[in-house]
């Protein structure tokens, strides 16, 4: 499985392209000199903020995505308020043929790559169904796994680029945690190893923490979160800007906001007996 970059989605639109992932790879047709990051799930929340800070900094950018509909219209709309050229690309990350098919892309080279796919499932594990668990796994490890390792070679050569791994504050508590938590978990522990194996080679590999956002997030997940308190809650484009300085700052782990700051901090002073009491 495959993709093929096609003529502009229309004629009003001529750096929006298109990807199928049908026919074999190919470039796109008209290339721009603007640095290129890849941001999946880029059609609503965090990964849209991403999307509009990355173009607001100067880049292009490829957009991945399961919906065609919603990536046509974040791709116009980039190039609209901020003259960025955007391909976009239809793929489900749960499946090989979508890890396949972006990964090929991510092979001809970027510059910046944020792995922003993710779902929440919630209940009890041993309720859960397993496809879902298993869908869960490959979106939120799996594809950060693979799209990373077929996006360093092109950095490398280059001695240049920037990965941010958007994991979750749930990642770094202790505690029972849901299989999402555990998720998150490894793709902190994964950007600290490899972030710090890659700086000298001049690539930055930030796992980015983010607490409470105002998103779809949690609706999908059918998550209650009518009681967080106000002060918890966190805007996306400032999570956005943090993970991507942070990164340029040579952090490992970025953890917007000082309250979160605060709760990891003595999260992880806090002795280990008190965890899993009720």
């Amino acid at each position: 499985m495959a993709v093929r970059y096609v003529s502009p989605v229309t004629d009003s639109s001529p750096s929006v392209t298109v990807a199928s992932m049908t026919d074999p790879v190919a470039v796109p047709s008209a290339p721009t000199h603007r640095p290129i990051a890849l941001v999946t799930g880029p059609t609503s929340g965090l990964g849209a903020s991403f999307a509009r800070v990355l173009a607001e900094r100067g880049h292009d950018l490829v957009l991945v995505a399961r919906n065609e509909e919603r990536l046509r219209t974040t791709a116009e709309e980039l190039a609209e308020s901020y003259g960025a050229a955007a391909e976009i690309l239809v793929a489900d990350l749960a499946t090989n043929e979508g890890r396949d098919a972006t990964a090929a892309r991510l092979t001809q080279g970027v510059d910046v790559l944020v792995n922003n796919a993710g779902f929440l499932t919630d209940g009890e594990f041993w309720d859960a169904d397993l496809d879902l668990l298993r869908a869960q796994l490959a979106v939120n490890v799996t594809a950060v796994l693979e799209l990373t390792h077929a996006a360093l070679p092109a950095m490398r050569a280059a001695g240049r680029g920037t990965v941010v791994n958007v994991a979750s504050v749930s990642g770094l508590f202790a505690g029972p945690a849901s299989t999402y938590s555990a998720s998150k978990s490894w793709v902190v522990k994964f950007s600290e190893g490899l972030g710090h194996k890659l700086a000298a080679d001049g690539i930055r590999v930030v796992a980015l923490c983010p607490g409470f956002m105002d998103t779809e997030f949690h609706a999908r997940g059918d998550q209650d979160v009518s009681g967080v308190p106000k002060a918890l809650w966190l805007d996306t484009d400032e999570v956005a800007r943090a993970g991507l300085d942070d990164a340029a700052r040579g952090r490992l782990v970025s953890i917007p906001g000082r309250r979160y700051k605060v709760f990891t901090t003595l999260d992880r002073i806090k002795p280990r007996r008190f965890v899993w009491r009720a």
